[in-house]
């Protein structure tokens, strides 16, 4: 054994070399794999030509290698041949030594052959001249057409060498080849074509110059991480191949149809012929999904999964395989938008106005780092007193320079999607808060509480209480100067983190806005001891006072949420008041603060300031 850091020993590097031969992953050696890794190491024997063992070693190694290998003398007699090559030629490595290399041919012709390729050899070690598909003579099956390999490694004393010979079966080659192409374009998994075949076969169909329609489906298991996650990968891997199984099911026979796997979860497959149309496409995907309905029984659990599914039709002759495939995706992604576990065809219209809220999307963070977002207002008056203004709700406007003002509505659902929601609350918390800080620095008591609803995923932030006791302290706010507006379906979110992140504010002095329609929102308060100080009605309950004679229920339902509240010790507003006489009506029934058009559907800072001032003075 060498010192670490000396040059390794031969046995070292005969090890190393036999672990190359033997640690494949399972997948045979193409021979030409093999004549390299054992050229490679006659190489580094040649190197050490004061050990006498080297051809041993060499011998021991080749002896166990998959391709026929024969060392021959410098005419070409063979001295040494291996294991591989007695199998070959159906004979014994006894047999084979003292035979010339030529007397392996089946014939006259292809033993010239051979010896032309041995006698113009340069024994050199630099050179190797392969002869493809020659007749080797087989004991017992006569002629076995072979490529063999003739180069020259070096021998004992440095600067000898002598020829070698290798040969591979031609069949095994073929089957090896197919093996190996086999591997690289279908899935190891569920057997199914992957993506680069199912993109190779894309391509082919769109290339034909036909005008017939074909049709891409493009399907995602929905849910499919809660059978990873709850079950395991190896659960869900069995899955898969069972879903696969049902989808080469449906299809099979069915318009030349091709069925891959692309990704984890997410299959495809394309349909064509003269008779295929969209028709008889979506009928295929409703009998996917009915098929998928159905549970997967695995290992005794019966595992539901359904699928959603992007579908694309279209002559044969219009647009790349990518434009196909995006479509597809696109149509996919409707379907998982508006419920999942359906199909949905590609339209045009639809991904034209989907391209366009997507590129709005994708502009969010540069808008808002250019300064194009602006805080926008709408003011909560005192029923008793309607030029006092109560508190302010602190929203978004973006300013966008050819699209004009955006309001929340449509932008925010993009910015959950690109992952702005975050960032885009930071900033309202903190403008807002500034602007709070301003008006209570100019107008004192006269200054309204800013209400704010902060996205779900700053809701949930580990960092929100921080961040809102640091902002807070960079403007000398009381935490009772900032309300945060919710809900019941945000406030109960799954792990109940929202709730735990409101309650620790309502510790540090923040007010908790609850938004309700009705008495079961109400009791949750109590129920779950929420740390609410203001409950705002909405919806119905309010609108049906909207009118001069509202009915007498609608008033006593109203009056009974408002007792109700009083009894948990809340202040009352409303939202969506429509005018003087609505709001009129609803300070009769004990509510105390009101927004809506009667005051001002929305406001600027300029406009809030305005309003301050009017109260102040």
């Amino acid at each position: 054994m060498p010192e670490p850091g000396a040059t390794p020993g031969l046995v070292d590097v005969a090890r190393k070399y036999a672990a190359a031969l033997t640690d494949t992953n399972g997948v045979t050696l193409p021979p030409a794999e093999v004549e390299r890794i054992l050229l490679d190491f006659a190489g580094e024997v040649a190197e050490r030509p004061e050990d006498t063992g080297a051809t041993r070693r060499f011998t021991a190694l080749f002896s166990s290698a998959p391709l026929g290998i024969a060392l021959t003398d410098a005419a070409g007699t063979v001295v040494e041949a291996n294991a591989a090559m007695a199998r070959l030629l159906g004979t014994s490595t006894t047999e084979l030594r003292d035979k010339h290399v030529a007397d392996l041919a089946a014939g006259p012709q292809d033993a010239e052959r051979l010896r032309s390729a041995l006698d113009g050899l340069p024994l050199t070690g630099e050179t190797r001249r392969t002869v493809r598909g020659v007749h080797l003579d087989h004991s017992r099956d006569g002629g076995l057409t072979t490529n063999v390999t003739i180069t020259s490694l070096p021998g004992d004393r440095p600067g000898s060498f002598f020829p070698v010979v290798m040969a591979a079966d031609t069949d095994d080659v073929h089957l090896l080849g197919e093996r190996l192409r086999h591997q690289n374009l279908h899935d190891p998994l569920t057997g199914l074509p992957n993506s680069a075949a199912f993109t190779a076969q894309l391509e082919a169909a769109l290339g034909s110059g036909s005008s017939a329609e074909i049709a891409l489906l493009y399907l995602d298991i929905d849910g499919f991480k809660v059978i990873n996650d709850g079950l395991g990968a190896g659960m869900g891997d069995l899955v898969l191949k069972a879903i696969s199984g049902k989808l080469k099911a449906v299809f099979d026979g069915q318009h030349e149809s091709y069925v891959a796997r692309l990704s984890g979860d997410g299959f495809a497959v394309l349909l064509r012929g003269s008779e295929l149309t969209g028709q008889k496409t979506v009928v295929l995907a409703d009998r996917v999904l009915d098929e998928l309905s159905e549970p997967v029984y695995v290992d005794g659990h019966g595992i539901g999964v359904s699928a959603s599914i992007g579908i694309v039709v279209r002559p044969a002759n219009e647009g790349s395989h990518g434009d196909l495939l995006r479509a597809a995706e696109l149509a996919l992604h409707r379907a998982k938008e508006a419920g999942k576990a359906q199909w949905m065809l590609f339209d045009p219209q639809l991904d034209a106005r989907d391209r366009n809220r997507y590129q709005l999307g994708a502009v969010i963070a540069g808008a808002l780092e250019n300064g194009e977002f602006s805080l926008i207002y709408q003011p909560t008056v005192k029923l008793a007193k309607p030029d006092e203004i109560a508190a302010v709700n602190a929203g978004l406007l973006w300013s966008h320079p050819e699209r004009g003002e955006l309001g929340p509505e449509e932008f925010y659902p993009l910015a959950q999607t690109t992952g702005m929601t975050v960032p885009l609350g930071k900033w309202l918390l903190q403008e807002s808060l500034g602007a709070t800080a301003r008006w209570r620095e100019r107008y004192g008591p006269a200054a309204p509480d800013v209400c704010i609803r902060l996205p779900k995923r700053l809701a949930i932030d580990q960092d929100l209480v921080l961040l809102v006791k640091n902002q807070l302290d960079r403007h000398r706010l009381p935490a009772r100067a900032l309300r945060l507006c919710t809900d019941r379906t945000s406030m109960f979110d799954d792990e109940g983190e929202v709730l735990d992140s409101f309650t620790v504010l309502a510790d540090l002095g923040a007010q908790l806005v609850l938004t309700i329609s009705g008495s079961s929102d109400l009791e949750l308060i109590p129920r779950y001891r929420l740390p609410v100080k203001h409950v705002i009605l909405s919806g119905p309950v309010v609108d049906a006072l909207a009118g001069p004679d509202p009915a007498e229920t609608d008033v006593r339902h109203l009056s009974q949420l408002v007792t109700r509240a009083k009894e948990l010790g809340l202040r009352i507003g409303a939202e969506g008041v429509r005018d003087a006489g609505h709001a009129d009506r609803l300070r009769e029934q004990g509510v105390l603060a009101a927004r809506g058009s009667f005051v001002a559907e929305s406001a600027t800072g300029d406009e809030v300031d305005e309003m301050i001032a009017r109260h102040a003075s």
